[in-house]
């Protein structure tokens, strides 16, 4: 499905089987037209000599691979080098998972499905379609599973299989609501190292959008991968938390270091709001925003450097602007400048105050020489 998807998109049929051929295996691609429900969409079915067909509800073992045989397989295939290295981080995620599910050390691992033929190709190709549509960041929506259960080489299991849902430990799901299996673990396993942030559709001037098919199924959707192509320009799209607290015996003065001591903790901004609080006493909201990665590490910072007995914590959406921060040579010295560009990419420079106050003190000249200097110097190198 992920491969008829990025067909769909635009990767070029010959490219993709000119670069699976780097990995020596006998197969060949079978690319159909078809629809699934209302929606037109690719099939691929990967076949080998000897493959016998699988049913829609089962997967068939194959003769399977150990994973030091995959990986031996891989790295002496002739493929660049960082479709090698994304194709071994994915067998890597399903050995652990698969380890994992079983008891067993990586190096015994034993691949009945996903070591046949039909999987390393799979596999492959992910890597190969997102370098040849060059493919610069990944995201996904909340995962659907469905449930029931599948045949496999170790009998009948229910869904979502194990190894799926190890290698979806910490990613987002959602129920599908159909009783099929809409994940399997290789495709667990492209998602788990492909993806880099699992949310809406982010911020982005759509350009193409592919449909990859899966058997059909029976059921209140259909059984198709969605792939959205876009470009996001000179903004790009992420997700911040805000950390708030509100302070009735914050000390004013003191309020430059706890700024100073959020800042080296990673927040991004710091700002602080004049509120009247209960009993009506005047008060502080001291406002923090910061990777959501960072919440604990800031919140910590509010409780060790302030007042606060609780601070509240929200995500959200960010859209920003491309930026960059370099140093410019002025008469002056060397100053620090920001450069922001538009979504037309016309730059904005502004130059950094405390660089130019310190310069402006040590020269003896007015700030506002050494501001403008410092951003005549850093047009005239944007060009």
């Amino acid at each position: 499905m992920f491969i008829g998807a990025m067909l769909d998109l635009g990767l070029s049929r010959r490219d993709l089987e000119e670069d699976l051929a780097g990995l020596r295996l006998p197969h060949r691609l079978r690319v159909r037209k078809v629809t699934r429900g209302a929606i037109a969409a690719r099939y691929v079915e990967v076949t080998s000599p000897g493959r016998a067909e699988r049913g829609p509800r089962s997967r068939g073992s194959g003769h399977g691979r150990h994973y030091a045989e995959i990986v031996e397989l891989i790295s002496q295939a002739r493929l660049e080098k960082d479709v090698r290295d994304q194709a071994l981080g994915i067998f890597e995620a399903l050995g652990r998972a698969e380890a994992r599910v079983h008891g067993t050390p990586l190096a015994k691992v034993h691949f009945h499905e996903v070591g046949a033929i039909d999987a390393i190709v799979d596999v492959t190709a992910a890597a190969i379609a997102l370098r040849r549509l060059e493919i610069q960041r990944v995201t996904c929506s909340p995962v659907a599973l469905g449930g029931g259960t599948v045949e496999t080489a170790h009998g009948r299991l229910p869904l979502p299989a194990p190894a799926t849902l190890e290698l979806l430990r910490g990613v987002p799901v959602v129920p599908a609501h159909v009783q099929w299996e809409t994940v399997t673990p290789t495709g667990a396993a492209i998602l788990r190292v492909v993806v880099e942030e699992f949310r809406s559709l982010p911020a982005v001037t759509i350009e193409k959008i592919g449909h990859g098919a899966g058997e059909d199924r029976s059921g209140p959707m259909p059984n198709v991968l969605r792939a959205v192509l876009g470009r996001e320009g000179h903004a790009s799209a992420d997700r911040v938390v805000a950390l708030e607290t509100n302070l009735d015996d914050l000390v004013p003065e003191h309020f430059e270091h706890l700024m100073e001591r959020l800042f080296a903790g990673g927040a991004l901004d710091v700002s602080i709001q004049h509120v009247q609080m209960k009993k009506n006493r005047p008060g502080f909201l001291v406002r923090v925003l910061a990777r959501p990665a960072d919440r604990l590490a800031l919140a910590r910072v509010l409780f060790a450097e302030s007042t606060a007995i609780g601070v509240r914590a929200s995500e959200m959406d960010r859209v920003v602007l491309d930026r960059e921060s370099r140093r410019v040579q002025t008469p002056y010295g060397r100053v620090r400048v920001k450069i922001v560009w538009d979504e037309e990419g016309r730059p904005r420079v502004s130059a950094e105050y405390d660089d130019c106050r310190r310069a402006a003190r040590r020269q003896g000249v007015p700030l506002r020489e050494v501001v403008r200097a410092a951003e005549e110097v850093a047009r005239d190198d944007i060009g």
